[in-house]
C-alpha cells in the first residue's frame, strides 16, 4: 500500500481535562520529579480517570482528521518524569537542583547504575493500540536529554550515564514495538541547550536507543514551551540540527511556525523525513486550514511532500481543548488542500 503524502501527526501531547489535572499548577512548571499533587483525582481511581481521559484525546484526535495519533500522553505530570523516574539507580526522595531557564529547579539524584527493571508505558501502548485503528504513534524522552536533567552523584562521565540511559529507552522502546506501536518518538529538547556536550556523544547515545527498532522512529527537538518561552523570545535557527542527519532516526521533528525559523535547514536533512510544526501554539486564534497550508508549502520549497509530515509545535497540552481541537482539524483539513495540489 503506498503511504499517502503529507500525512498529519502530532508532536505527543493533548490538553488534560481540568478534572484530571490542575492546570494552574501544571502550567507553572515542568517536573522532573514527580509531583503527583498535580492530579485532582484520588489514587485508587486515578488510572480509570487517565484512561477515560486517553479516549478523549484519541476520539478528539480521529475526529480533527490526524493520521498518526498518540495517546496524548494523559498520564504523565511531564514529557520526561513519567519515565525518567522509574528507572533503578535514581534516589527520588532526597532531589538535588540544577539551573534551567526558569532558575533553580529539582532533579532526581543519580546515585547508581541507571538500569530499568520494569515495562513503563507498555500498559500506555497497549490501551492506545486496544482503543484505535489508525497509526499510533508513543513517545519516550531522550537519553541526552534525561542525562541532562538530573544530578549525577554516581558516573565519573555523563557519557557513560547517557548510554545507561540509552539502553534502558532502547529496551522499552523494544517492548513498545511489541504492544503494537507504529512510531517510536524520543523527545530531545536538551540538544540545543547544551550543544557543545550534544556533539561529544549525543548522536551516540540516540542511537544506542533506538538500535534495532523495526518501525520508524523519530527525534524530537524544540525551544520549549510556548505557553513558559514567549514567541518573541525563541531562536530563530537550532545549535544542534544538521548533526541529527547522523542519528538512524528516519524522522527529525522540529518547530517551525512560533520561531519562525529559516526553512532552508530542511536541507541538512536530507534524506531524512521531517515533522514540520506548523501550528503555532503561542497564538491564541486557531489558525485557518489555508494558513496552514501556506505554511506546508513553504516547507515543500526545500524538501518532497513524501519526506514531509505537518504537526503541531510543541506543548499542546497547555492549550483549551477546544482551541487544540481547532488547530488540529485545521491542520488536518490545511494537509487536505496541498494534498489536492499534488493530485
Amino acid at each position: 500500500m503506498v503511504e499517502a503524502l503529507l500525512q498529519t501527526t502530532v508532536v505527543g501531547s493533548y490538553p488534560q481535562p481540568d478534572w484530571l489535572v490542575n492546570r494552574e499548577m501544571l502550567s507553572k512548571v515542568v517536573p522532573r520529579t514527580r509531583m503527583k499533587e498535580i492530579w485532582r483525582v484520588a489514587e485508587p481511581f486515578l488510572q480509570q480517570a487517565q484512561d477515560d481521559a486517553t479516549l478523549l484525546a484519541i476520539r478528539d484526535m480521529e475526529r480533527a482528521g490526524i493520521d498518526i495519533i498518540t495517546d496524548g500522553e494523559m498520564r504523565r505530570e511531564s514529557y520526561s518524569n513519567h519515565f525518567a523516574t522509574a528507572l533503578e539507580g535514581i534516589d527520588l526522595e532526597h532531589p538535588g537542583e540544577v539551573m534551567a531557564r526558569s532558575g533553580k529547579t529539582q532533579v532526581p539524584r543519580v546515585v547508581g547504575k541507571i538500569r530499568r527493571t520494569r515495562p513503563v508505558e507498555v500498559r500506555d501502548m497497549q490501551f492506545l493500540r486496544a482503543n484505535t485503528d489508525r497509526p499510533a504513534k508513543i513517545t519516550l524522552p531522550g537519553p541526552f536529554t534525561m542525562g541532562q536533567q538530573v544530578k549525577n552523584e554516581f558516573y565519573k562521565d555523563a557519557e557513560e550515564m547517557c548510554m545507561d540511559y540509552a539502553a534502558a529507552v532502547n529496551a522499552e522502546a523494544h517492548d513498545l514495538v511489541k504492544a503494537g506501536a507504529d512510531v517510536i518518538q524520543l523527545d530531545e529538547p536538551w540538544l540545543r541547550n547544551n550543544p557543545e556536550e550534544a556533539k561529544r556523544y549525543a548522536v551516540k547515545v540516540i542511537n544506542r536507543a533506538l538500535e534495532g527498532i523495526n518501525v520508524p522512529t523519530v527525534v524530537h527537538l524544540c525551544f520549549g514551551y510556548a505557553a513558559v518561552v514567549p514567541g518573541l523570545s525563541k531562536p530563530s535557527g537550532y545549535s544542534f540540527l544538521p548533526q541529527l542527519a547522523d542519528t538512524i532516526a528516519q524522522q527529525i521533528s522540529i518547530e517551525s511556525a512560533q520561531p519562525k525559523i529559516d526553512l532552508g535547514v530542511l536541507r541538512d536533512l536530507a534524506p531524512k523525513k521531517v515533522m514540520l510544526g506548523v501550528i503555532d501554539l503561542n497564538d491564541p486564534e486557531i489558525e485557518t486550514p489555508q494558513k496552514i497550508a501556506e505554511r506546508i508549502r513553504a516547507g515543500l520549497k526545500y524538501m518532497s511532500p513524501d519526506k514531509l509530515l505537518p504537526a503541531p509545535d510543541c506543548g499542546m497540552k497547555y492549550l483549551p481543548r477546544a482551541t487544540a481541537f481547532g488547530k488540529l482539524k485545521a491542520l488536518a483539513e490545511g494537509a487536505a488542500i496541498v494534498r489536492k495540489e499534488l493530485s
